[in-house]
């Protein structure tokens, strides 16, 4: 491989498509392997596990398994399920030993790490029972030191975990060994930090339901193990990686402490590798430097990053400033500071596009003519994400006259407050009233009752009845619908997609299989678009807004033979959160403040999500409010590049998987 960066490409999104074999990344003595993606990383995982299982099954000894749950061992889980299933891998010798627990928490509880490892793995293989020990978190507050003492009396007579899973959480931890647990730490109870209970608010329906405290190995238990693979996937892994990596070795991140085993290894895909430096400025690495191949997205990325380093306009950079932070390769093999700033300040110069769908009358790049008005589909995982992540190019596409259709994935029926659906089944019941509609049936009285009762007994992480679930997801609709409309889309051009994948009734989804496919391939081929929009979020490779994209991507490979495809362009948006990074968009719709206060007051439609969301995430603003700054940072960003000012911009990156056509820049 020419390059070592996984975005050299362009995008986060294209990141996998530059590592198409595992890549070596080691830092500082410890065994870092990046995959093209977290399924292939997990099954290299799998495949080590059970090769170790095998080999202990012909030496006649049991293998010691330590355990971890989450989302990013889900993968894993289901490869050795497959292997017990259909290769006959046999747990029969396997010991298990499982990492942490939740306390107080039932043992039948939904969220009861017992209860996700059964699901996922232990009820699956031909486990002894009595080879499986796992932290209980159901035990008397009394009773926790004596039985955290008897956990790792059980390892050491177990003789010792061969090979432990990790996962890594937002504030370094390794278990639940939160900030400020140190070296020596054994199993104990500690108290969850803030944004860890946060990150698993989903979970509980709500953060307040979330316990304060959990049970695990410490730091100390996890180190004697004699081998450890952690994995991470995901943008929102990158930052914590990088530190647990590169950082100082700390109480402060009970992951770095890592470094110090014998025998570690970390399976990273190629969001979660994006922060280290190897990948995110592998010139400043002597050992990777000879191995970058100055193209045009690896030289547009140096010079950004050269630009913020410095705090100059692109324009500005001199020979010595390249020189002074180890560029001096890149100036050997592009020529002089003039040329090399002219030429990227001219790349990001062409991603400002005043007229996302074309301009009438300005022909493509390629000299040929476009099509204006432009047929767009802009999909929206749930039903709030159009308008808070493009929202002033929802409107400006809709006042440019193109003919724009929403689509909504998912009903978004598990974010709308108990109260709030209380509330909405009350003015059906008053509607009712008022228009005379109550004489011909009592159906609203009762509905509004059987809401009532539900919610007064509903208790933490319980699933909504059927009804209630309508309900919530009319919340949802209405909102959509609105806020929609305030943007300029036709009524008639509103798709309410309520993809099947999702609707479960709890936060667990079903995985997307060919009903779901079908509803988006009717879509696309009753449209046939120029331009399609997708959310292009990577933070989560197993929540909704990836699940939804994967699923559009593969409907659109299924599709790359219709005819309409050949002119269709994919542009990919990001979500509240964060955005593109400049060298990485290619296409900068910036917004007027008239159009920031208009893309304002549809996001405000969303009722149901103003003030305080159900599933927030760990950034309390509301989503008007991040979106907001997130366009504006974007525009200061450009400005201070030496960029055209402006109010605010969105950026969007194109997904190249398929041949298509250039629109216009403006």
């Amino acid at each position: 491989m020419a390059e070592s960066s996984p975005n050299a490409s362009g995008s986060g999104l294209q990141a996998s498509s530059s590592i198409d074999a595992p890549v070596d990344a080691g830092v500082d003595g410890i065994a870092v392997t990046v995959f093209a993606s977290s399924d292939e990383a997990s099954v290299r995982a799998a495949f080590e596990i059970a090769t170790l299982v095998r080999e202990r099954q012909k030496a006649g000894r049991p293998a010691v398994l330590g355990l971890a749950t989450g989302s990013t061992p889900k993968r894993l889980y289901a490869e050795l399920v497959r292997m017990h299933q259909e290769e006959g891998l046999s747990f029969a010798n396997v010991v298990v030993f499982n990492l942490d627990e939740y306390w107080p928490m039932e043992r039948d509880a939904r969220q009861c790490y017992r209860r996700y490892l059964g699901a996922q793995l232990l009820d699956h293989v031909d486990i002894d029972p009595k080879s499986v020990h796992l932290v209980d978190g159901a035990v008397a507050l009394d009773d926790v030191r004596e039985t955290c003492e008897r956990y790792e009396d059980l390892i050491r007579e177990a003789g010792g975990i061969d090979l432990q899973l990790l996962g890594i959480g937002r504030t370094g931890h390794i278990g639940f060994n939160e900030p400020g647990s140190g070296r020596e730490t054994r199993t104990r109870l500690i108290t969850l930090d803030k944004s860890t209970r946060l990150d698993a608010a989903s979970d509980f329906f709500g953060e307040w339901n979330v316990p304060r405290n959990a049970v695990t190995m410490g730091v100390g238990t996890i180190l004697e193990a004699r081998r450890i693979l952690l994995l991470a996937f995901g943008e929102h892994k990158a930052s914590i990686v990088q530190r647990a990596l590169e950082g100082e070795v700390t109480p402060a991140l009970a992951a770095s402490f890592l470094r110090e085993h014998r025998d570690v290894e970390f399976l990273l895909d190629p969001q979660a590798a994006a922060e280290l430096t190897r990948f995110k400025t592998p010139w400043r690495k002597p050992e990777t430097r000879g191995a970058i191949s100055w193209d045009g997205p690896m030289t547009k990325r140096a010079v950004v990053w050269l630009a913020r380093e410095v705090d100059k306009a692109i324009l500005k950079l001199t020979d010595e400033d390249y020189k002074d932070h180890d560029l001096g390769d890149l100036l050997a093999a592009r020529g002089s500071a003039y040329d090399i700033n002219i030429e990227v300040f001219k790349s990001l110069q062409r991603t400002i596009n005043g007229w996302p769908g074309g301009k009438p009358g300005r022909p493509r790049e390629d000299g040929s003519p476009d099509v204006v008005p432009k047929r767009v589909v802009v999909f929206s995982p749930h039903p709030d994400d159009d308008v808070i992540s493009m929202g002033g190019t929802l409107i400006r596409l809709c006042d440019q006259g193109h003919d724009v259709h929403v689509a909504y994935q998912t009903s978004g029926n598990i974010a709308v407050w108990d109260d709030d659906a209380v509330r909405h089944a009350d003015f059906l019941v008053e509607a009712c009233r008022a228009f005379g509609l109550h004489e011909d049936s009592g159906d609203a009285e009762r509905l509004l009752r059987e809401v009532r009762e539900f919610v007064a007994t509903k208790v933490p992480g319980q699933s909504d009845l059927a009804s209630v679930r309508t309900l919530k997801g009319l919340v949802r609709r209405t909102e959509a619908r609105a806020a929609a409309a305030a943007s300029g889309v036709a009524l008639e051009r509103i798709c309410f997609l309520d993809l099947p994948f999702y609707e479960t009734g709890k936060v667990k989804k079903n995985a997307v299989g060919e009903d779901d496919y079908a509803i988006l391939v009717e879509l696309l081929d009753r449209v046939r678009p120029h331009q399609i929009y997708a959310a292009g979020d990577l933070a989560d490779p197993h929540g909704t807004h990836r699940v939804c994209l994967d699923a559009i991507l593969e409907v659109l490979r299924r599709l790359r033979d219709r005819d309409w495809m050949s002119d269709c362009n994919v542009w990919l948006y990001r979500g509240a959160w964060q955005e593109w990074e400049p060298h990485e968009i290619e296409m900068a719709v910036p917004l007027s403040p008239d159009e920031v206060l208009r893309k304002r007051m549809a996001i405000f439609k969303h009722e149901s999500q103003k003030d305080r969301a159900l599933f927030p995430g760990s950034d309390q603003r509301e989503f008007w409010q991040r979106a907001e700054a997130r366009n504006r940072a974007t525009a200061e960003l450009y400005d201070r590049l030496g960029l055209p000012e402006y109010q605010a911009i969105e950026g969007f990156v194109r997904w190249r998987d398929f041949g298509h056509s250039e629109t216009a820049r403006d």
